[in-house]
């Protein structure tokens, strides 16, 4: 089984940019995510864990909220991909050598991992490295 690629594309600025789907999905009413939460991951913390399975733990080091929104994530072709710079808060103790970012719903704790990915390559953090990704570093793929 797999979606047809139009649904694939809709499901993903649903998540990523609060679209509603024509006569399927709405974003809710009340209280709906107005932030998704990138966080990074020192292994991947795979299909059944949360956005705290294997987390950087570098001092300083915090989840980075992105809107839910054009401005937050662009989609198409079936990919998100983040529309500005995620920027960490800079190392000022510790160590992390990340290989994983996800994307949650939430800003610290056993959030909701919606979507994982391996980075492009192996970031090692350390005192005064401040992780940042570029516009389009970050890429989710639904196919």
């Amino acid at each position: 089984m797999s979606k047809g690629n139009t649904f694939e594309n809709d499901w993903m600025k649903l998540i990523f940019t609060a679209a509603a789907i024509a006569n399927i999905a709405d974003n809710a009413a009340s209280s709906p995510l107005t932030n998704l939460y990138v966080s990074l991951h020192t292994a991947d913390p795979g299909e059944a864990g949360d956005q705290t399975t294997s987390e950087a733990n570098y001092t300083s080091y915090a989840r980075v909220a992105v809107g839910r929104s054009g401005s937050g994530f662009t989609v198409s072709n079936n990919q998100a991909i983040n529309a500005a710079a995620v920027t960490f808060p800079q190392c000022t103790g510790g160590s992390s050598t990340v290989t994983y970012f996800a994307v949650g719903t939430a800003s610290s704790g056993a959030g909701k991992i919606l979507y994982s990915g391996q980075l492009t390559a192996q970031l090692a953090i350390s005192n005064g490295i401040t992780p940042s990704f570029a516009i389009g570093a970050l890429v989710v793929t639904e196919d």
